[in-house]
């Protein structure tokens, strides 16, 4: 298949941004007091928030309902506790799944009262609503910690994935200096790249932290980390 060449860039300092003291956050897409026609989501990616929750900061209990909700931790801890009964704690590289279905209520903390937390928070439109809620957890285990290229969520649960109700994959990217990887976007389908830390060149662009990527065009991806290395999420989307 041939390289894909139609690319859409997002900058980082595009985004909205909203800073509450306790919260300081980047909104990729319109949410909350961000309201931005042109950015609403892309296909059944409705959210991504790259929050930094200040020590004992958070969200307290609020309701959900029909949107697949995960959490990805970046850096420091993040406790989760929910109507189903459902009280964790996740760390950097885990991701907790939240399927408000037919609705849910929960509150997301930093429990530290020295360290800040990173994370981003992301949303994707379920194919069907009122489902049954429920909650699940991903963390990294054996080679998946340094594999350059992990699939953490997916609308089957393949390959030891987290599952949720929408024909999406969302990979972790994870390259040290000069490494690559591709992707293979198939005909019908749209990719949207989220940069985390580092940088990268993807066919002849140039993304830092927090630039987005994306692109309905079929053909090939190939990601190669600039000499800091990189860290993203790939979202693979019907």
């Amino acid at each position: 298949m041939q390289t894909t060449t139609d690319l859409t860039i997002r900058r980082s300092n595009e985004r909205g941004h909203a800073e509450h003291g306790w919260l300081d956050s980047y909104h990729s897409f319109s949410f909350a007091n961000y309201y931005d026609p042109e950015h609403m989501g892309f296909r059944s990616l409705r959210v991504i928030n790259e929050d930094r929750i200040a020590p004992l900061g958070g969200f307290p209990t609020h309701p959900h309902r029909d949107m697949e909700i995960f959490s990805y931790l970046v850096e420091g801890e993040l406790a989760h506790r929910d109507s189903m009964g459902n009280e964790r704690t996740i760390t950097r590289g885990e991701i907790q799944v939240m399927s408000a279905g037919s609705g849910v209520t929960h509150s997301e903390f930093n429990p530290s009262p020295k360290a800040g937390t990173h994370m981003l928070q992301i949303w994707i439109t379920p194919k069907q609503r009122g489902l049954t809620p429920r909650y699940t957890e991903w963390k990294p285990s054996g080679d998946e910690s340094n594999a350059p290229k992990t699939l953490l969520i997916s609308g089957d649960g393949r390959d030891n994935s987290a599952a949720i109700a929408q024909d999406a994959a969302v990979w972790k990217l994870q390259l040290g200096a000069g490494e690559s990887t591709t992707h293979t976007l198939a005909t019908g389908r749209g990719a949207w790249l989220q940069v985390i830390r580092g940088g990268v060149e993807i066919n002849g662009e140039r993304l830092e932290p927090g630039d987005a990527l994306s692109t309905e065009s079929p053909g090939t991806l190939e990601f190669t980390a600039s000499a800091d290395g990189l860290e993203a999420l790939l979202f693979d989307l019907a």
